[in-house]
């Protein structure tokens, strides 16, 4: 991503930016991924096993009412004195929605947070805050490369083409040691080559995943950046390999029909055109990282920026080609992390 491109100014002020892909965009983007779309996989979408604080998927419940099968109340939030939703108390989701009751996500010790306000949601597409080398700002920020405007994007066309998800459609950072994590199944890291997490942040990427949750990670280049991605994944799962990920592997297919791995450039050489790569990362790739069960916990796309093809989807001079594949990719992400 050039440095030009990038948002640098502190993300979490009063002022909010708002960004929307115009109708003739979204309909030239919609019009090239339905052309693989899978009415199947709408079913699964709403059939996620929910995340508990135990690492265990939650049972299946009846509702006496309507015969229909139903989804059980979520459990209780536990209260932290310097945690998220730190006002809600032992209520449920459920509860807080049935009262219209109103959230907001609180700032934990000195770490950097959004506001959210409003009643729950069924999805929340969260940016994962870690330290980087520095920090979180500055240098160290990079886990805020792109934010907010790739991500309120790429929610303003998830909510237009998945009508039927109830998905918060603002940005919403995390932070993996907050205990609350496993409330949400899927988070997004990018720039993961100055990643350098705290012991803390260890163990809660260590749980969360082990408990159910799904790791995106995006937009890091080359060998050097490779190598200090892979040493944070010891530390966090040192009994789990790092494997290349075949076209034939579920994640391929889970809603959209994807038959290759396109290397997506930055917004600069995307509109340029010439050159796709950056540093020695002239290969793209998508390895993962598999629990005991064979689910795939963590997702890793290399020598690629799906990033910049959410946030620049609305740019006329960006290919359609990068857009697509992107959006395709990140609509299946999110199928997988909420049916897995």
């Amino acid at each position: 991503m050039p440095a030009w491109s990038r948002h640098r100014g502190y993300p979490f002020g009063p002022i909010r930016w708002k960004y929307s892909i115009t109708d003739e965009t979204l309909e030239r983007i919609v019009r090239a991924l339905f052309t693989s779309l899978g009415v199947v996989a709408l079913i699964a979408m709403f059939a996620y096993p929910s995340i508990r604080t135990d690492g265990s998927a939650a049972p299946a419940a009846t509702d006496g009412t309507s015969g229909a099968t139903a989804r059980p109340s979520e459990a209780p939030l536990s209260v932290v004195d310097k945690g998220a939703f730190a006002t809600v108390g032992t209520r449920s989701f459920s509860e807080l929605t049935r009262q219209g009751a109103r959230i907001s996500l609180e700032s934990l010790a000195r770490a950097p947070q959004t506001q959210m306000d409003g009643i729950p949601r069924e999805f929340y597409f969260a940016r994962l805050a870690y330290n980087g080398f520095g920090g979180f700002y500055g240098r160290g920020g990079s886990w805020a490369t792109d934010y907010p405007k790739a991500d309120q994007i790429f929610l303003s066309f998830i909510d237009r083409l998945l009508p039927n998800l109830d998905a918060y459609e603002r940005e919403f950072v995390m932070q993996v040691n907050n205990p609350d994590v496993r409330r949400f199944p899927l988070l997004y890291a990018l720039e993961v080559g100055r990643m350098s997490l705290t012991p803390p942040e260890i163990v809660g990427l260590r749980d969360y995943l082990l408990a159910g949750g799904f790791l995106i990670i995006d937009d890091f280049w080359g060998t050097r950046e490779w190598q200090q991605f892979e040493y944070q994944m010891r530390q966090v799962l040192p009994d789990h390999q790092i494997v290349d990920l075949d076209i034939d592997h579920p994640i391929f297919t889970t809603f959209y029909e994807i038959d290759e791995i396109i290397q997506v450039p930055n917004v600069g050489q995307g509109v340029r055109g010439g050159r796709t790569y950056e540093r020695d990362g002239i290969i793209p790739q998508v390895k993962g990282i598999h629990d005991e069960n064979g689910r795939l916990m963590v997702i890793i796309n290399w020598n690629t920026d799906l990033g910049d093809a959410w946030e620049w989807a609305d740019d006329p001079y960006y290919p359609l080609k990068y857009s697509t594949y992107a959006y395709e990719m990140g609509v299946n992400f999110i199928v997988y992390a909420m049916s897995h």
